[in-house]
């Protein structure tokens, strides 16, 4: 369990890490933004395709693999329809400071929730290193998160420690879930090969629904996507190194 705590908080607070170059920096380009989310996307595809999906092969079946991503995609689209948020992207929004904390704070619980639930699972396996690796690799993800979330509501008018507080504190739930998925794959060792499965159709739906095409929305579709070879090409060393 400790170790559970120390890779959920250590991949939480990068959430927070990530956003304080928003109290040095006056602009981000829009080019910076794309670069930063598609090598997020590079990073948690390969810790979804070479961690999380082979593991729950290796401790369980292909049906329950199946299954599993299934019910991870179901989830993601069920809370996006029903829970109100706007993507950190659209800077043309402008609401009040109350109202748009919490769209923010929704909009991003709805990342944290599978990443929470992505290191927790991971730590049930029956690789040593693969919890730490989804750790790093939330982690590394969560960093532009948050800066993105921090530059959005500094474009908004909001103070800019006010902005870094709000989006350091949307990390937060990555540890409550951690320790959520953990404790059942834990204790229930039947789900693990699920609890695995699902993680990565979560990170998945994450990646194609909103990284890429955030990172592709303004004409910077080819530098994009050599920032997402890289963040796999950086992911698949992290993997052979700890691995």
């Amino acid at each position: 369990m400790n170790e559970v705590l120390v890779g959920s908080f250590l991949s939480a607070f990068a959430t927070g890490l990530g956003a304080l170059p928003i109290l040095f920096l006056k602009k981000v380009s829009h080019r910076w933004r794309d670069i930063l989310l598609a090598f997020a996307a590079g990073i948690m595809m390969t810790a979804a395709m070479m961690s999380l999906v082979p593991e729950a092969l290796n401790t369980g079946s292909l049906i329950q693999l199946t299954v599993g991503m299934i019910l991870g995609i179901v989830t993601l689209t069920v809370l996006e329809k029903n829970i109100p948020h706007i993507h950190v992207e659209d800077t043309s929004v402008q609401i009040e400071i109350d109202q748009k904390a919490m769209l923010i704070i929704a909009a991003i619980t709805l990342h944290n929730i599978p990443e929470g639930l992505s290191v927790g699972v991971s730590y049930s396996g029956s690789e040593e290193d693969m919890g730490n690796l989804v750790a790093l690799a939330i982690g590394l993800q969560n960093a532009p998160e948050g800066f993105i979330v921090a530059l959005f509501l500094a474009t908004q008018n909001v103070p800019r420690v006010l902005a870094l507080l709000i989006a350091t504190l949307t990390g937060a739930i990555e540890i409550v879930t951690s320790i959520i998925g953990y404790s059942l794959t834990r204790y229930f060792t039947d789900l693990v090969p699920y609890g695995l499965a699902f993680a990565a159709g979560a990170m998945l739906f994450i990646i194609y629904k909103e990284l890429i095409p955030e990172s592709h929305g303004d004409g910077n579709e080819r530098v994009a996507t050599y920032s997402f070879i890289i963040g796999i090409l950086s992911m698949i060393s992290l993997i052979q190194y700890f691995g």
